[in-house]
């Protein structure tokens, strides 16, 4: 049924609302009432109500009737963008609560309205959660979360913000506090303000709450100052948001400002400061609650030196297994570090050994609890002392318990059709991919003997490649055609350049990549067969090149099983291990393809590298089962992912064999970030191709 160009008559509208919400009307519960209502809106909210009606009958009937019976009263009194709002209000509790918490939201619409007119042009938490968690990555030290809280504070692992800040008039003023708000947690927890034991400090004082207060006080003014010399707009933008500091306190701002000031001097500052007034708290502080601190900080060393134990315990092995039998005793282990730099280095043996990087993170965060690495930590302490609980129960559990994660991740997820994201909709697993037929890497390299070879010699080219710099002051070469220019700007006049030389300038690769493979059923046969050769190619010439890289694959059957398989990890040497799980490549389920983006790019972000690629190899388009995620939204969501892919950093590319990609890669990946092979039986050696010109 098509419209009149002007608004629809109220039977157009039943029509429409008949099929929209047919599972939810009754004898009782007919669409007249409704169309009746829409009927003098409109065209345009017409067609707005109609929309959102669907989207929300998308997910239960009851939800679009609810909406589409209160839409003309929300349009009158929250405009078009509030009355979205509040429908997304009333999903978001369905997806997290169910369906009567979600129709107690949408009949609260006095209780919405009241909200919208109180927070003014205040910013919600929902809405720069992603920015900030970005903002978050590129500061030192601990992976810390974003949680809505109705209190602000820290725990040293998660930073619990209120769900909204209306506090100034601008949004870009609320904005501005959420970053200051993050950065002084963050600080916390960087340096070291619940390193203290600060139930004893406050104990000896008659009022223990307003000697917390105190300490706060003293808290923000010094990591304010440690923000400033590491990054001075962030300083600029804490100072700016507080009241200038009493000259009562200029003493202690003396003392704490010094770079080599801890929690220990705000500590000691108590004695002199306790009975004076307090002065007033600073916009971004928030709460101490450092009982709730403490538990999760010792819950962390606990865990944190179990799991230091066996890593150190597995390099000490490493270096006893390269000695000849002859030499005795076990490798003694030293560390330098600096509190400041989160910097370290460990020596065994008194030769200096990089660490794998989740072992260097292990140690920063370490370090960022106790100022350094305890000398115990380094200690063998008895028989077993370094056999973590995980390895025992591992050990003779077979195959299939190696393989299966210990426990699910959860994401959000894109839904277009709300422009929203579904939060903590998916639940991903992670395991190893199964060794599969140890002969058959060898079997690949000796088929494709003669292309690897020449793939090698690409590759080794490609690492060796110079630069040409023109136009320089000096080189090793006359730039010819600086030359001609400056000798006709002399004739007509004009000054010469002196930038008459070429300079070759060696090209230094600073690159990581992230292989997604797509272990979907739909790559059953025969190419499932020629990604497997693809990766062996990909290895091979990878290996003379020097790339960092990984390998996962990817599969899911609805979104509360969704799965990444690793092949191999950034820190892992492309052994047996990893040929033998080459081997084991093999299809599975669907394609959610989503929420793989999503954790692989968790991973890669992990990385130091100048340049960091997500390479997809795919045989078709996003799908899943039965859920909902097959067409558009499993397109939108994908596409998302990928947007969220490139906020932070990362290129993603795709090489596909599907011969309708046409119709969606541009749209999800852009127009030159992917490439179609028309012949699957060309994809180990065009893979590496693209790969080679992708990253030249």
């Amino acid at each position: 049924m098509r419209m009149n160009e002007s608004r629809a008559t109220q039977a157009e509208l039943e029509e429409k609302l008949d099929d929209i919400l047919c599972a939810a009307l009754s004898s009782r519960r007919s669409a007249a009432v409704i169309a009746a209502g829409m009927a003098p809106l409109p065209r345009a909210q017409q067609e707005f109500v109609l929309h959102w009606a669907e989207v929300a009958a998308q997910n239960v009937a009851e939800l679009g009737y609810q909406f589409a019976a209160q839409a003309p009263q929300a349009l009158t009194l929250l405009g078009a963008g509030g009355a979205e709002k509040w429908l997304l209000r009333a999903l978001d509790a369905y997806d997290r609560q169910g369906l009567y918490p979600a129709c107690a939201a949408l009949k609260d619409l006095a209780g919405f309205k009241r909200a919208s007119d109180a927070a003014g042009e205040g910013v919600a938490l929902a809405e720069v959660t992603r920015v900030l968690e970005l903002f978050l990555r590129g500061l030192a030290g601990r992976r810390l979360a974003l949680e809505p809280a109705d209190d602000t504070w820290t725990d040293t692992e998660t930073i619990f913000l209120p769900e909204r800040i209306a506090r100034y008039p601008a949004r870009e003023q609320n904005f501005r506090l959420y970053k200051a708000i993050v950065v002084h947690h963050w600080a916390q927890a960087r340096y070291g303000s619940f390193n203290a034991d600060l139930a004893s400090a406050i104990a000896g004082y008659a009022e223990p709450d307003s000697a917390l207060a105190w300490f706060n006080v003293f808290e923000a003014i010094r990591l304010e100052s440690h923000i400033g010399r590491a990054f001075p707009g962030l300083g600029a933008l804490l100072s700016g948001l507080r009241s200038a500091l009493s000259s009562d306190l200029s003493e202690a701002q003396a003392r704490l400002s010094r770079a080599d000031a801890t929690v220990a001097d705000s500590v000691l500052l108590l004695r002199d400061y306790y009975s004076q007034p307090l002065p007033e708290a600073f916009p971004y502080m928030g709460s101490l609650h450092f009982e709730r601190a403490a538990a999760v900080r010792d819950e962390r060393i606990a865990k944190e030196r179990r799991a230091l134990y066996t890593d150190l315990a597995q390099l000490r092995q490493a270096v006893q297994d390269e000695r000849s039998g002859a030499e005795a005793g076990e490798p003694e282990l030293n560390v330098d570090s600096s509190f400041d730099t989160l910097e370290f280095e460990l020596q065994i043996d008194g030769e200096a050994v990089a660490p794998p990087e989740e072992v260097a993170k292990l140690m920063r965060s370490i370090i960022q609890d106790f100022g350094e690495i305890p000398e115990e930590y380094l200690l063998a302490a008895g028989p077993g002392a370094y056999s973590s609980d995980a390895a025992a129960e591992s050990e003779g559990a077979g195959e299939l318990a190696q393989t299966q994660a210990a426990g699910g991740k959860l994401y959000d997820e894109w839904d277009f059709r709300r422009r929203d994201y579904r939060k903590d909709w998916c639940v991903l697993f992670e395991s190893d991919v199964l060794a599969g037929d140890p002969g058959y890497v060898a079997t690949v390299r000796a088929r494709y003997a003669g292309q690897i070879a020449q793939l090698r010699r690409r590759f080794e080219a490609l690492r060796g490649e110079d630069r040409l710099a023109r136009r320089q002051h000096e080189g090793e070469d006359i730039d010819f055609d600086a030359v001609v220019e400056a000798y006709a700007d002399r004739k007509s006049g004009i000054e010469p350049s002196e930038r008459l030389f070429v300079q070759r300038q060696r090209i230094e690769r600073n690159i990581a990549v992230m292989f997604m493979v797509d272990m979907s059923g739909s790559t059953k046969g025969w190419i499932n067969a020629c990604e497997r050769e693809a990766l062996v190619l990909l290895c091979e010439a990878l290996e003379a090149l020097g790339d960092r890289y990984a390998i996962y694959g990817f599969s899911g059957w609805t979104r509360k099983r969704c799965d990444s398989y690793r092949i191999k990890t950034f820190d892992e040497p492309y052994g047996e291990a990893v040929r033998g799980r080459i081997a084991g490549v093999e299809p599975r389920d669907y394609t959610r393809m989503g929420v793989a983006i999503r954790h692989l790019c968790g991973i890669l972000n992990q990385v130091e590298a100048k340049t960091r690629i997500l390479f997809t190899l795919s045989d078709g388009k996003p799908d899943d089962f039965h859920d909902g995620y097959r067409g558009d939204y499993g397109i939108e969501d994908t596409r998302q992912a990928l947007i969220e892919a490139r906020q932070s950093g990362i290129h993603p590319f795709c090489v596909t064999i599907d011969e309708e990609a046409r119709d969606y890669l541009p749209h999800m990946y852009g127009p030159a970030s992917w490439v179609l092979i028309d012949d699957a039986g060309q994809l180990p050696l065009k893979t590496a191709d693209v790969y080679r010109r992708l990253t030249s």
